[in-house]
């Protein structure tokens, strides 16, 4: 048994326990597609970690990079029409600039990927348990009998019934909800340190949803990986994330634990995201719809993006929202947040009880 360290070193040895855990490093990423009318900002300057045993929601809507951002992780986007600047460490090994080589090594082995639409990434013409089993032997020297053995224990991992039945079919014979679980054991089934899940329960209804998101919890717990859940879904986040990346036209606008930022907003966007979700007291006309648009990737606004949505930038001095970009600064509490509001935790406070 291992020493326990003494008090004089504990500060230092947490530091070290939590250096071991990142099994992610982003820093100051960037992401760039060419376009007719000029470059699209679909990522700028983008930092955060992804620890083993957390999962970290990456939250915004419809065009704030989130997706963007995760598929650089995993190599996906096309060298010619893309430009990536920034650093990615996964698990030691850098993934900007690496070859498709060193992508295909680390794909599926070290990292994952659960698509949104299972339908479109299983592939119509193979059955199930074939494609499992042919991601195992991508990474693993055994027989076809032993990678069909090891999609059948996953498929009934992930709580398909009769998975040996299962297996041998195609997945246009499972239902929606089945047909994310067999992605999910795809992901898997080579014991990644990283899941990314990329908006997993969208096309699901409600019961299902629930389904998957304990799935996603408990194999983590068991597998002790790293999960990256991609959402526009609070209500999901508050379910099983521990961490969260609020995102916006490209950045990061607020980063804390989950359930500090679920419970009390520093960032307006944030804030409009909570309050323009329906509970189950809420009246329809207690909802509160951020303004607006969000803007053109190819011509952000100046100073912040989100001053044209903004309901606060009148306390900022100097009209600065307009002629600024904001830093993305630590606060007291911990919390990471990009906005020049002078007491950004006051002022939502005193909204949101209004």
């Amino acid at each position: 048994m291992s020493a326990q360290p003494t008090s004089d070193s504990s500060a230092a040895w947490q530091v070290k326990v939590a250096a071991a855990d990142v099994v992610l490093k982003v820093d100051d990423l960037s992401v760039r597609f060419p376009s007719d009318e000029g470059p699209v900002n679909a990522v700028q300057n983008l930092s955060y970690e992804a620890r083993l045993g957390r999962t970290l929601a990456i939250v915004g809507e419809s065009g704030s990079g989130k997706s963007v951002s995760s598929m650089t992780l995993l190599g996906l986007h096309n060298p010619k029409r893309s430009m990536i600047t920034g650093s990615i460490v996964l698990d030691g090994t850098q993934i900007v600039g690496a070859t498709e080589e060193t992508m295909r090594g680390l794909r599926s082995s070290t990292v994952a990927m659960v698509f949104q639409d299972p339908q479109s990434s299983l592939h119509p013409f193979f059955r199930v348990g074939k494609q499992i089993a042919e991601a195992y032997r991508a990474h693993h020297d055994v027989s076809r009998a032993i990678a069909d053995k090891r999609a059948v224990e996953m498929l009934e991992r992930v709580g398909i019934p009769n998975p040996d039945r299962r297996a041998r079919q195609y997945p246009h014979e499972f239902s929606g909800g089945m047909r994310q679980r067999a992605m999910i054991a795809l992901g898997l089934v080579n014991d990644p340190k990283l899941l990314v899940a990329d908006e997993p329960t969208t096309a699901l209804d409600v019961t299902v949803q629930a389904q998957i998101l304990d799935l996603i919890n408990d194999l983590q717990k068991e597998f002790g990986s790293a999960v990256i859940l991609i959402t526009h879904d609070l209500a999901v986040v508050a379910e099983v994330a521990d961490d969260i990346l609020v995102m916006y036209a490209g950045r990061a606008v607020e980063r804390g634990l989950a359930k500090d930022v679920l419970s009390q907003p520093n960032h307006p966007y944030t804030m409009g995201l909570l309050l323009s979700i329906p509970s189950a007291s809420d009246e329809v006309d207690e909802l509160r719809a951020i303004r607006g648009t969000p803007p053109s990737l190819v011509h952000l606004p100046s100073g912040c993006s989100f001053h044209p949505r903004c309901d606060f930038r009148d306390q900022v001095p100097g009209d600065l929202c307009v002629s600024t970009l904001p830093e993305l600064r630590t606060l007291s509490n911990g919390r990471q947040l990009r906005c020049h509001l002078p007491d950004p935790e006051q002022t939502m406070i005193e909204e949101i009880s209004s």
